[in-house]
């Protein structure tokens, strides 16, 4: 018996202790985001065109000129027929364009006169409210809705990697 006592304390205190590397990672993040507003406009252009056969021009039209913050304008064309009674046809067509208009301006984050032209797109900008978050020392995540156009995100990584 003391043989086998002698062997089983030669062999408990022989064992070499464990060597393990414990790697513990706590990543946290929250991204909040409040969609801004925006706006496109593409100006369209006056346009004039007259065509036929069979009358004479007498008097020009046509646009008229370009003047800052106002329409173009136009001068119909005045025509007679080249033989009377004989056949014709004729075709004048005129578009207004838009008139120019001032720069547009942001003032504190906010366009207050949005561009009104031919083609316009408008997207409204969102709304904080009570857009929040937070995370606490324990990886407790807590977040809190905000109003339209807005996002909120948050991720929590724990990570335990022994070798």
């Amino acid at each position: 018996m003391r043989r086998f006592l002698f062997v089983s304390c030669l062999t408990f205190f022989a064992v070499s202790p464990a060597l393990a590397d414990i790697t513990v990672q706590h990543q946290s993040s929250i991204q909040l985001s409040v969609d801004g507003a925006a706006s496109q406009a593409t100006r369209i252009g006056s346009s004039y065109s007259v065509s036929g056969s069979g009358i004479t021009l007498d008097t020009v039209g046509g646009l008229g000129s370009l003047t800052p913050g106002a329409a173009v304008g136009y001068t119909p064309a005045e025509y007679s027929l080249t033989n009377d009674g004989a056949s014709f046809n004729y075709s004048e067509a005129y578009t207004e364009g838009d008139a120019t208009q001032a720069a547009t301006t942001v003032t504190a984050g906010v366009v207050p006169s949005l561009p009104s032209l031919g083609s316009t797109l408008t997207q409204t900008g969102g709304v904080a409210g009570d857009l929040g978050g937070t995370i606490s020392g324990g990886g407790v995540m807590a977040i809190e809705a905000g109003g339209a156009g807005t996002s909120a995100t948050g991720q929590v990584i724990l990570s335990i990697t022994a070798n």
